[in-house]
Order: C-alpha cells, then sequence, then structure tokens
C-alpha cells in the first residue's frame, strides 16, 4: 500500500500547500483588513470547492463502473492522459507563480472587498477549486494504475495534512520556506510520476482498442523479475514502470520525460511580483445589512448542491438491472417461463425441474450457434447464466444425461447489437483433423524409432560426441509430437520423465529416458552406465510405436494442445528447468513450436469459420516466435537459455506469452457441446 501512497502524498502536498497558501492568502488579508467577518465567506468558498472536487471523484467512479471492460480500460486511458496534462500544466504554472502568488491574490482579494459578498466566495471557490479538481482527478487515475483505493486515498490525506500543517506555521510566521526552490523540487519528481501515469494512461488506451500495439513489446522481463518482490512493487507503485511494456508506453514515458524535464529544467523566468496595493479596501461591514441570513445557510447550501447533483448522477445515470428469467430445464418442460427478453447483457435462472442432471444452451436455432450455457446442473438445483443478448432468434436446449436433447420454442428479440455466439463443434468435426494428426505423430513416431536406435548404438560403442547429436536429432522428433503426450500414456514419463520428486534424483533407478541420458553424456559419465538405458530408450520408442494406433485419442484434446504445449515451453523450457546438461532448452521450444503448427494447421478450417480474425494473428505470433528462435541457432548449436541476455530472452518469454494470449480462445471455440 504504501508504494501507492507515495505519488499521491506528494500531489496531495503539492496541491494541498497552494490551495493552503492561497487560502492564507486570503485569511491573512481580512485580518489585516479587519474585516473578520467577511471570513466565512471564504470558508464556504472553500467548502464548496472541496464538495465539488469529492462529486467529481464519485461521478467519475460511478462513470467507470459503469462502462463495459474494455471502455473501462479507454475511459481511464484518457482520464490518465488528461491528469497528466493538468499535472504538467500545474508544475510549470506554480514555478512561474510561486513568487507572485501572494501579491496577487492580494489584488484579487482587494477587489472582491469591493464588490461585496458573492464575488469573495467565488474568489475563494475558484482558487481552492481548480486544485481541488486536479487533486481528484489524479488520485483516480493513480487509483486506477494501483488497482485499489487504500494506499492512494492515505497518500492523499498524509500529505494534506502535511500541508495543512505547513500553511499554518506559515500563516502564524514560525516556520520559513523558499517556496520557489519546495515547489522546483517537488515539480521535478512529480513530472517523472507523471510520466509513469501517462505510460499506464497509453497501455489503458491499448487494451480499450482506442490505441494500436497492444501486442508490441519493447521490453518483457516478466520471467527475470519477481513482480510481488518488494523492490517490484516499489517501482509499479511510484513510478508505473512494469515488466512488460510495449514500444508505445516506452515511447511515451521517454518522450514526455525528455521534453518535459528538459524545459522544467531550463526554466522559465519567474516574473517579478507585483506590487501590492497600497491599501486595503475599507471594510464594507460599516453598512449594516438591512437583513441577515443565518451564519451557515450558504455553506451549507454550497456544499449539498454539487453532492445532492452528484448524487442524483449516480442514482439516475446507473442502468437499471434487469430483473432475471427463470427458465425450466427438463425433457419435459424446457424453456418454460422463457420470454423475449430485452438486448443487453441478461441473468436468466436456469432451473433443472427434472431428475436428471443436465447440460443447457442458450442458442440461435437456425445455426446451432451457442451464446450461453451450463454444464452439470443437477436435478432441483438454479443457477444463474449470464448472457448478451442483442436482434437474432433465441430458443434453450436442453441435454439430460441419458435422455433426449429438447429444444423449446424459438423468440424473436428485435434491436441492440450484434451479439457473440460460438458455433457448436461436434465429435465428427473433429474427426478429421483428428486423423489427419495421428497420421502426423504416426510419421512421427516412425522417424524415432531409428533415431533413438542410433544412439543407443553409439554409446554402446563409445561414440559420445555423435551420439550427444544423435541425441538431440531424436529429442527434437519427440518433441515435436506434444499433443499426443495425453495419449502415450506410461510410454511418456519413460521416455521423456524428470527427475523431479523421486527419491534419489538424477539417481533414481526409475530416471529413464531423454533426461537421464541427457545428464550422462554432459556430465562425463561413461558409456557403460548409459548403454543400459540408451538401450531401453530405444525399447520404449518402439513399444510406443507399435502401441499408439490402438491408443485411444480423445478429439477434444487437439483444441487444447493447441495451447497447453506451449504453455509448457513458457513455464518449463524458457525457465531452464528442463536442462540436464545440454543447454538445448530452444530447441525443445522450436520442436513444441513446429507441433504447436502442426495442430493449427489441422484445426485451421474450424477456426477459420468460427473466429476468421484469429488465424491471421496467431500466424503473425508464431512467425515473430520463430525469428526469435533462429536467431538462438547457429549450425548445430543452440545459445542455451541462461546465455541469453536480458532483452533476448526478454523478447522470447513476450513473444510466447504475446502467443499463448492469442491462442487461448482456441479451446473454448472448439470445444465440444452436446447442442450440436
Amino acid at each position: 500500500m504504501w508504494d501507492d501512497a507515495f505519488p499521491s502524498s506528494l500531489i496531495g502536498l503539492r496541491e494541498g500547500l497552494e490551495a493552503g497558501l492561497i487560502v492564507s492568502i486570503l485569511v491573512a488579508t481580512l485580518v489585516r483588513a479587519d474585516a473578520r467577518s467577511r471570513l466565512p465567506q471564504v470558508w464556504t468558498g472553500v467548502l464548496a470547492a472541496i464538495a465539488l472536487a469529492m462529486s467529481f471523484g464519485a461521478v467519475l467512479t460511478f462513470t467507470a463502473a459503469s462502462l463495459s471492460a474494455t471502455a473501462q480500460e479507454a475511459f481511464g486511458g484518457t482520464l490518465s492522459v488528461i491528469a497528466v496534462a493538468f499535472v504538467t500544466a500545474m508544475v510549470f504554472w506554480m514555478r512561474r507563480s510561486a513568487r507572485s502568488l501572494s501579491g496577487e491574490i492580494k489584488e484579487k482579494v482587494t477587489g472582491a472587498l469591493a464588490m461585496g459578498s458573492g464575488v469573495l466566495i467565488l474568489t475563494s471557490f475558484l482558487a481552492v477549486g481548480r486544485e481541488g479538481l486536479e487533486t481528484a482527478l489524479f488520485l483516480w487515475t493513480t487509483a486506477q494504475a494501483a488497482g485499489e483505493s487504500a494506499g492512494p486515498l492515505t497518500g492523499a490525506a498524509i500529505g494534506l495534512i502535511l500541508s495543512a500543517a505547513l500553511c499554518w506555521g506559515l500563516y502564524r510566521r514560525v516556520l520559513k520556506i523558499n517556496l520557489t526552490k519546495f515547489f522546483t523540487a517537488t515539480g521535478a519528481v512529480l513530472i517523472v510520476i507523471a510520466a509513469g501515469v501517462l505510460g499506464y494512461g497509453l497501455r489503458d488506451l491499448q487494451e480499450g482498442g482506442v490505441l494500436p500495439g497492444k501486442a508490441a513489446y519493447a521490453v518483457d522481463l516478466s520471467d527475470s523479475i519477481d513482480a510481488g518482490s518488494w523492490y517490484s512493487t516499489l517501482v509499479q507503485g511510484v513510478f508505473n514502470l512494469t515488466p512488460a511494456m510495449t514500444w508505445l508506453q516506452v515511447l511515451g514515458y521517454a518522450g514526455y520525460l525528455a521534453v518535459v524535464m528538459t524545459l522544467f529544467v531550463r526554466g522559465l523566468r519567474a516574473t517579478a511580483p507585483k506590487p501590492a496595493s497600497g491599501k486595503a479596501a475599507p471594510s464594507p461591514d460599516a453598512a449594516t445589512p438591512a437583513r441577515r441570513r443565518p451564519a451557515w445557510a450558504i455553506p451549507v447550501a454550497v456544499v449539498t448542491v454539487p453532492a445532492l447533483l452528484a448524487g442524483l448522477a449516480v442514482a439516475f445515470g446507473r442502468p437499471k438491472p434487469a430483473a432475471a428469467h427463470t427458465v425450466a430445464v427438463s425433457e419435459k418442460d424446457c424453456g418454460e417461463g422463457f420470454t423475449a427478453p430485452r438486448p443487453g447483457r441478461q441473468t436468466f435462472q436456469m432451473r433443472n425441474t427434472g431428475d436428471k442432471t443436465a447440460e443447457v444452451y442458450l442458442i440461435d436455432p437456425a445455426t446451432n450457434a451457442v451464446y450461453g450455457e451450463i454444464e452439470g446442473l443437477a436435478p432441483g438445483t438454479t443457477r444463474a447464466l449470464v448472457a448478451t443478448v442483442a436482434g437474432g432468434t433465441y430458443a434453450w436446449r436442453c441435454v439430460p444425461n441419458g435422455g433426449t436433447p429438447v429444444t423449446s420454442e424459438a423468440v424473436r428479440v428485435t434491436g441492440g447489437q450484434a451479439a457473440k455466439a460460438v458455433v457448436p463443434v461436434s465429435e465428427d468435426d473433429l474427426s478429421g483433423p483428428l486423423a489427419q494428426y495421428r497420421t502426423y505423430v504416426d510419421d512421427g513416431l516412425a522417424a524415432l524409432v531409428p533415431q533413438t536406435r542410433a544412439l543407443a548404438d553409439d554409446i554402446r560403442h563409445n561414440h559420445l560426441g555423435k551420439a550427444r547429436t544423435d541425441w538431440l536429432t531424436a529429442h527434437r522428433t519427440y518433441a515435436a509430437l506434444g499433443a499426443a503426450y495425453g495419449t502415450f500414456e506410461h510410454f511418456d514419463q519413460k521416455i521423456d520423465g524428470r527427475a523431479d520428486g523421486l527419491p534419489d534424483g538424477v539417481h533414481d533407478k526409475d530416471f529413464t529416458g531423454f533426461h537421464r541420458i541427457e545428464y550422462g553424456l554432459w556430465h562425463g559419465e561413461p558409456a557403460t552406465s548409459l548403454t543400459a538405458p540408451a538401450q531401453q530408450l530405444a525399447a520404449d520408442a518402439a513399444g510406443l510405436r507399435k502401441a499408439f494406433p490402438h491408443q485411444d485419442f480423445d478429439p477434444s484434446d487437439l483444441p487444447l494442445r493447441a495451447h497447453e504445449v506451449l504453455e509448457n515451453t513458457l513455464q518449463f523450457e524458457l525457465n531452464g528447468d528442463t536442462d540436464e546438461g545440454s543447454g538445448t532448452n530452444l530447441a525443445t521450444a522450436d520442436a513444441n513450436l513446429a507441433g504447436t503448427r502442426e495442430l493449427l494447421t489441422v484445426l485451421r478450417p474450424l477456426l477459420t469459420s468460427r473466429s476468421p480474425h484469429l488465424l491471421p494473428t496467431v500466424d503473425a505470433d508464431v512467425a515473430r516466435l520463430q525469428k526469435l528462435l533462429d536467431s538462438a541457432h547457429h549450425g548445430s548449436y543452440w545459445l542455451p537459455v541462461g546465455q541469453l541476455d536480458a532483452t533476448a530472452r526478454a523478447r522470447v518469454n513476450g513473444a510466447t506469452g504475446q502467443l499463448l494470449e492469442d491462442l487461448s480462445p482456441v479451446p473454448a471455440l472448439l470445444e465440444i457441446r452436446k447442442s450440436a
């Protein structure tokens, strides 16, 4: 919390001191002009400004809460950029005006005294209101960046308390502060903080789809920097610098910092202070007003009105939640209680009125496209199904376990924007891709068997140098068959098992396969101790090839592995966790990418018909990652992961992470549904 509190405490201190100085000058001027009776008018304006700032913060929070996730990102990013503009203007204005602030305010107060109470209230309101609005906007953006409000609000409170204490000390003349130096020093720090807020705002605009390049990472140190460490949290909280930043963020941050800090350091020559008026205007209190209002009336009114307006905006602006529709699910009365809903996001309470556990889908009966679903709805239970409804035809499909699927009567909805739906996939749809992929795996196993035999022969004849080369060839062949790992059953542990969890680690008798041989070849073991493991590997590869045609291959594994293979690559290979001495993790990652590419090839027709824009994005991600892996490959040599420099490693991790993010919809798009 404290790392998020620092930027807010600084803005609270600066803005509080600026507003406090103005109020102090107002009060001092009135006291010296023997117009103490006018002080309530000053406090009335101050209270009105505070109420306006708090109401502004409430409206910002409400507005963001009532937007969609994407719109929230765009809204927050826009306000972050605006906040940076305000803070930048405030920093330069205060640097230029610090010396002459007192004289300018005294002139305004003198004029206000002569023009009546309304003008004095307006003077104090405008003097404090600007700082209040800037503070509210900056606090809101820093809270958005922090993801919580406790730290920023605590920091702001500390800063405001300190500023109030400083202003009291200055007013009582027990403190002396060089305000020009103070605002210069804090201004420089605020420029650095504002650069981070700008970077955060640009990222929000990218996430909200307003600006391009959300996948174009300039730096991604997520793998090498612990985001939860105290130093990482401090840097992120204070400067809004994150381990992964896009090119736009980096350019915006660096460009703002370079330009604004240069101008600030050069400095703008402070204008000479204007001479204060020689005499204070005579107090208008000499004239007795005909009728006095209660002293509390105006302060209460100016505090209540902005707060009331903000409350009305929140109350009447909030979309009314639609009443949930209760819909029956069973073979007998599927869809009973379903009427045409309004367009928009709707919640349906699905009640299983039958005696069998069921699945239920909200579908377009013409295409079987699915808008929402619940699986495993037990008899007598009710669960909520949330779906976005737009113009079109809708019906419920109830699929009881062991029963007959039933489709309800359709209803027609008019109006609203298009709603996203998923065209269901059946086992028949995946049978063609599965047959193609089984052929690919069978061909790979056919190549693996002689490769492992050659490796065993190398070791048996003590040709350990050649064995290292043949080991990598065979291991890459096996690694490219990633989607079949779940099908290989116990063979996978024998062929590519790890020493993790074994009682004796790498020396355990159950440590077998590629990694056992890798450990021995790269740790100086003699051929005699590796001959038996190598022969066992060749035998297991031959056994797998023989067993594979008869092994069950769940069709739903194909779309799952399209994401999971590279997920394991990022988790294990790119961290070097599976390296037993060869330093060839990037070669294995390259083979995993080849296997993923083959999966996407067989799934391409299904994906193209369901999400036309997904594969072009994924293809670009694959090409980017392939290029990075190729740059670490020189002839037969692969650069070990640990020898990549920080930038190269961040790029590989970032490219893999982006590819995984863009592949993440594949399992849901190609999930086998009983509604098909």
